[in-house]
């Protein structure tokens, strides 16, 4: 009992702070409990449980004659039964009783004197108000006028104390209220506007949304800008009933009725994720959360759009025919090697080691401490690439690479084709018909030929820089991994091509 505490919200009323209180138990009676639960404004819960011997409420809390003082030796104070606690802060501890109108009435009257010095008794009372107005009349016709106004101010101020929203309130309070609601209006107005928008970004498609202006998308897709990008879509993307997903068509290898899983990603937003990989090298995890599909499903998308990509544009005519290589020469290529066909030269690209002893010779060249892979390029003397090999084991030459490139099926009589010294293809070329120019060495003769060597070295420059371009899509920025060796090819591949539309070599031809 001396840990008592009052159980009444806002009262620390407690036996030890105040010993001349009693505290009280809650009732055993049920409806009696519920009354004071009700009265003291606490209903039972998680917060707050009534337990015998646990939970009170002090005497401060009841009126005075429902608390009875036990008249044995201990002096204990009881309280009457069925009393409910009624004194509380938010009723000033019960003594805030409500005066009637009529009162507050008589006393404002009776204090600004509007009464003649006579109390003013209830308006209820008709025989006292037709009394008290038959006097005033009887006084003459100027005291008719005050009792009429007395009468006003009776009823104007009796309705104004009793109900303060029939008061006016100052002009300057209604200017306030009305520059506030036209804030809060034009703050609505705001925000509906900024709803709309939300609604408009999400409903548009993510490459949009990353990619904004012109940096955005060289970033992400190696793309120029917006319009190139928008032309290349529109001219490649497939309909949502002719793409067959990865998934689908192992799937339906071994089962023909099974369906496939529906992406519910934009055919524009799987063809952006698939460059996010390429071109941004983003890994497949990180565009699992960006475009909030499961990892299997990333996997499906970036593989399905690795074999179309690779159907579509390796359908494209890359070959340039010998009117057009012509037509887009620069002028020192006419000059001085006006039967220039094919600028080539051979890359590489690092992977990770195999664990076979045979595939480790086999990729690993001498003159690399890594394992690679290898490839030929062929780019025609305006700089766009037009021949690409798929690739081949880092140990293989460039002379063989070339041979079984198949490039030589495409030269014509008279075709030449730029190629540096570790290019030893000028019997394979001659079979064909066509010829190989090298770069002067230093100790030639044509070391006078001025034009030749600027020729030779623009040539070495444009190839180096398509290929650097190729190199460019961050995909190739490491280290290659094997579990994607049987698809490297067409990356490969796309890549090469796709850098056609990455804009010309930051080269003044003239």
């Amino acid at each position: 009992m001396s840990q008592a505490w009052c159980s009444v919200p806002c009262c620390t009323n407690s036996k030890r702070k105040s010993p001349h209180l009693s505290f009280h138990d809650f009732p055993v009676d049920e409806s009696v409990r519920a009354n004071w639960v009700k009265a003291i404004r606490r209903d039972e819960g998680p917060s707050f449980a009534i337990s015998r011997g646990s939970t009170y409420v002090c005497s401060e809390h009841f009126n005075p004659e429902e608390l009875l003082k036990s008249t044995q030796t201990n002096g204990r104070t009881r309280i009457k039964h069925g009393a409910v606690p009624s004194r509380f802060y938010w009723n000033d501890w019960g003594s805030q009783v409500r005066v009637p109108v009529s009162q507050r009435a008589r006393k404002y009257l009776c204090a600004s004197g509007l009464d003649d010095g006579a109390e003013m008794s209830d308006p209820g009372d008709s025989t006292e108000n037709e009394g008290q107005l038959g006097t005033a009349k009887s006084m003459g016709d100027s005291s008719e006028d005050r009792v009429q106004q007395t009468i006003q101010t009776w009823q104007w101020t009796a309705v104004a104390l009793d109900h303060d929203y029939v008061c006016h309130p100052s002009p300057g309070i209604l200017d306030r209220a009305s520059k506030r609601i036209r804030e809060l209006e034009l703050n609505v107005i705001f925000l509906e506007t900024e709803l709309e928008q939300m609604k408009v970004d999400v409903q548009q498609p993510l490459v949009y949304q990353y990619c904004v202006t012109d940096d955005d998308f060289r970033f992400y897709t190696r793309f120029i800008s917006k319009e190139v990008f928008t032309v290349f879509w529109e001219s490649i993307k497939p309909s949502d009933s002719k793409l067959v997903y990865w998934s689908k068509s192992q799937r339906t290898a071994q089962d023909l009725h099974t369906r496939s899983t529906c992406h519910k990603l934009p055919l524009i937003d799987e063809f952006f994720m698939f460059l996010c990989l390429v071109a941004a090298g983003l890994n497949e995890r990180t565009l699992s959360s960006i475009f909030k599909v499961s990892h299997p499903t990333v996997s499906s998308i970036i593989l399905t759009w690795t074999n179309y990509l690779f159907l579509v544009l390796g359908s494209l005519p890359l070959w340039m025919t010998r009117e057009q290589v012509q037509s887009t020469m620069p002028g020192k290529f006419k000059l001085f090697c006006p039967e220039a066909r094919v600028i080539i030269d051979c890359t590489e690209i690092n992977c990770e080691t195999p664990s076979s002893l045979s595939l480790q010779s086999e990729t690993f060249p001498s003159y690399k401490n890594t394992t690679t892979f290898k490839g030929l390029i062929g780019i025609s003397p305006c700089g766009l690439v037009t021949f690409v090999s798929k690739l081949y084991t880092g140990y293989i030459s460039d002379t063989e690479i070339t041979l079984r490139s198949q490039l030589l099926q495409l030269l014509e009589p008279g075709d030449g084709v730029m190629a540096g010294e570790s290019f030893l293809i000028q019997n394979m070329l001659s079979e064909a018909g066509a010829k190989l120019i090298v770069p002067p060495l230093k100790k030639s003769a044509e070391l006078s030929t001025v034009g030749s060597l600027k020729t030779q070295a623009i040539a070495r420059l444009l190839v180096e820089r398509a290929i650097r371009r190729v190199k460019e899509y961050c995909i190739w920025n490491g280290l290659v991994p094997l579990s994607i060796a049987g698809s490297v090819n067409q990356l490969w591949s796309i890549c090469c091509i796709m850098s056609n539309y990455t804009g010309p070599p930051d080269m003044k031809w003239e």
